[in-house]
């Protein structure tokens, strides 16, 4: 590749790790909370990626916003505890030696973009193998919901990059990075169907050994 700097921006949950066990928990535990019906695991999955409160609002449109605010506190609350109570949601195979390679070459930087709570992907940051890492990082605090490509257009001008790429496993992701002018990298392991990737995203990817080479094709340079 040529010395242009390119950002390489991860979404986290579905993308560099599994992280449905805990979602999946702590959902359960809002909705229980609050005396509501739980809606069946694939409508979750779904919404991941999604800011919570814009996440709930398609679970439960029926609620007012006051309700859904307390689902996202209950939520937040359970999420919470999980941390302290099981084990860390797992890293997808593949994904440490993917990341090492990215960080050894010269023109690559390294961001992430996340429906997370900054406290969440702080969370996820604390592993060892993760951290520092990442030039930028964008958090669901700090902008609108995905698809909007707020995140995207940050976390360009913060790495100071000049042409940039989403990895991701949902529409949203390869909304959000078109929208913002990325390419963008569709994976095959995360929580939205294959098919529906395919239709929006410029390459796709079955395991994190494809990455790098699929990376470096997007410009036509190898």
């Amino acid at each position: 590749m040529s010395q242009q700097r390119t950002l390489v921006l991860f979404d986290v949950d579905g993308t560099l790790i599994d992280s449905q066990t805990h979602i999946l928990g702590a959902m359960e535990f809002a909705f229980k909370a609050r005396g509501l019906d739980l809606p069946p695991a694939s409508e979750i999955l779904a919404v991941v990626g999604l800011s919570l409160s814009e996440a709930f609002a398609q679970l439960c449109s029926e609620t007012d916003s006051q309700e859904r605010g307390l689902l996202v506190e209950a939520y937040k609350n359970s999420f919470a505890s999980l941390r302290q109570s099981a084990s860390a949601s797992p890293l997808y195979p593949g994904a440490l030696e993917c990341l090492d390679r990215l960080k050894d070459m010269d023109d690559i930087v390294l961001g992430i973009a996340t429906g997370k709570s900054r406290r969440g992907l702080r969370y996820v940051l604390s592993n060892l193998n993760l951290a520092g890492r990442f030039v930028t990082t964008q958090v669901a605090d700090d902008h609108p919901s995905k698809p909007h490509p707020s995140m995207a257009i940050k976390a360009m001008a913060e790495s100071g990059a000049a042409r940039g790429v989403m990895i991701g496993d949902t529409t949203f992701d390869m909304q959000m990075g078109r929208a913002a002018g990325l390419k963008t990298i569709g994976v095959c392991w995360g929580y939205h169907a294959e098919q529906a990737l395919r239709g929006q995203a410029d390459r796709m990817v079955a395991d994190y050994a494809q990455l790098v080479p699929e990376v470096q094709n997007l410009w036509g340079e190898i």
